[in-house]
This record gives C-alpha cells, sequence and structure tokens, in this order.
C-alpha cells in the first residue's frame, strides 16, 4: 500500500535507475521525447495505461510490480494472480509435470518467485535423503535447503565455491524484482557458515568449463551436477511468470550411471 502510494513517476524513475538507464536511453528504446519522459517522471504529465504498460516493458518490469505502476496512476491491475491449482492454470501445471517427468533420471525442481519449491520429480529424492527436518519442513526453500548447515551444505564437495554461484543468482534477482523478502534471505544466507581458506575451490574440468557444477556426497557416491533454468514465455498470470524450472545435468559418466541405477532401482521396486 505504501509503494502504491507514490507517484508513478516516482516509480517510474526508480526502476529506470534500478536498469542503469538514462532517461535519454530510456526514451530512445521508448520512441518517445526525453521531455516527455522527464514530464512523466516529475508528475508534470500523467501517463495513459498504456504508456505505463510500453515503459515497464522496456524496463523488463516484473509483471507483479507493473500493477503497482497502473495503481500508483490509478488504473485496475491487468495482470491476475491465480494459485496454481486454480483451473485456468492446468495447462501451465501440466507443462511442469510434463518437464519434470520427462527429465527423468535426472532431477528436476520447480520454484516460485522465492525459492519456494512448487515440484519436483523423484530424482530429487536422491539429493536430499540426508538433509535433516528443519530445512525440508514446507515451504521447502531449495536455497535454504542448498546452504544450511543441517541441509545439504555438509555434504557439499565443492561448498569452498558453490555458494558463491547461488548467492550471485540470488543478487542478479533482487536487482531485477526488488524483493524484499529476497533481500532478508540473503542476508540469512550470507550469515552461513562457510568452510576456512578463501572463496575458490578447485574445480576440474570437463562440464565446469562453461558452467560450474555441484559436486554432492550421497549415498550412492559423488554426483556431479549442472544445472538449466526455464522459464514461461510471455506469461500473462503473475503466478506462471513467477515460476522457473530447474533442470540437472550429469557432468560426467559416472554421475549418469549413478542416476540411471537409482531410478531402475526405483521402478523395480513400485
Amino acid at each position: 500500500m505504501a509503494q502504491q502510494l507514490r507517484g508513478v513517476g516516482d516509480h517510474l524513475r526508480e526502476w529506470r535507475q534500478r536498469r542503469r538507464m538514462s532517461q535519454l536511453a530510456l526514451a530512445l528504446e521508448a520512441d518517445i521525447s526525453t521531455r516527455h519522459l522527464s514530464f512523466l517522471e516529475t508528475g508534470r504529465s500523467q501517463p495513459s495505461r498504456g504508456m505505463i504498460l510500453h515503459l515497464a516493458e522496456r524496463l523488463d518490469v516484473p509483471l507483479r510490480e507493473r500493477n503497482v505502476l497502473l495503481a500508483a496512476a490509478g488504473y485496475a491491475p491487468v495482470f491476475r494472480e491465480r494459485p496454481l491449482d486454480d483451473p485456468a492454470l492446468a495447462a501451465a501445471r501440466e507443462t511442469i509435470d510434463l518437464v519434470l517427468a520427462g527429465h527423468e533420471p535426472y532431477p528436476a525442481i520447480a520454484v516460485d518467485r522465492r525459492w519456494n519449491r512448487v515440484s519436483a520429480n523423484q530424482a530429487v529424492g536422491l539429493l536430499v535423503e540426508d538433509a535433516a527436518a528443519e530445512p525440508m519442513r514446507p515451504p521447502v526453500n531449495v536455497l535454504r535447503l542448498a546452504l544450511h548447515p543441517d541441509g545439504l551444505a555438509p555434504h557439499t564437495v565443492n561448498l569452498a565455491e558453490w555458494p558463491d554461484h547461488l548467492l550471485l543468482r540470488l543478487r542478479r534477482q533482487i536487482e531485477l524484482t526488488a524483493d524484499t523478502v529476497l533481500i532478508s534471505l540473503l542476508k540469512e544466507l550470507e550469515t552461513y557458515p562457510r568452510p576456512r581458506g578463501g572463496h575458490a575451490a578447485h574445480t576440474p574440468l570437463g562440464a565446469a568449463a562453461v558452467a560450474l557444477p555441484l559436486h554432492l556426497q550421497t549415498a550412492q557416491g559423488v554426483l556431479s551436477l549442472f544445472s538449466t533454468v526455464t522459464v514461461f514465455g510471455t506469461p500473462i498470470d503473475i503466478t506462471v511468470a513467477e515460476l522457473a524450472l530447474e533442470c540437472f545435468y550429469p557432468a560426467d559418466a559416472a554421475t549418469a550411471q549413478i542416476l540411471r541405477r537409482v531410478a531402475e532401482t526405483r521402478r523395480a521396486a513400485s
């Protein structure tokens, strides 16, 4: 509410500065004059709903915050936020299930905008089987689980470098969204203990030459995994826009063999 009481011009200027764009750069990108943009930011001109959405698109403002911009200018929100179990999002849920199941025998998860686990395939079970109860209590925050001293941290072979990778991703997301909950999460994660002796550890060549892998000790052996992140293209629902699917891939042949063997054992037992 406090954010919405601020003028829309203040919001536009804040997002422009967060994107490190000058008025000239944004004006050129949006195909408007710098004078007009200056008037919008100072409140001397009132933007239309279309202009707000146009500028928000050029500034890559998250859908949730585009609603805040509209409300600050006195317009009704455009983007809906439905719960994931809403019938209207059935296609999105089906897509998530298909991607996660289709990625077996390799691990894959779906998370929301604050890194809370929405869904996971069966292969993820091998990654988290040694985690204590506390970081596994719902809603499971996957960043907290990954770095918590009772979570995956004690089993992470390259713990000297892995947190830097995750925290960098979180900082980039905070730059994009300015989410206060994520800022609090970052502060919490930065207090977790780290191995002595710097922030870098030796990482073998191979897949690590293009992506930093996670090396995780499990009962089946050390898993070396790298990941890709997938989001929905051109979403118009806030919930869908804020979902991300992270799929893990084996960084070496030994990891692939372990994951296939575990999946075959699980199928035989079911």
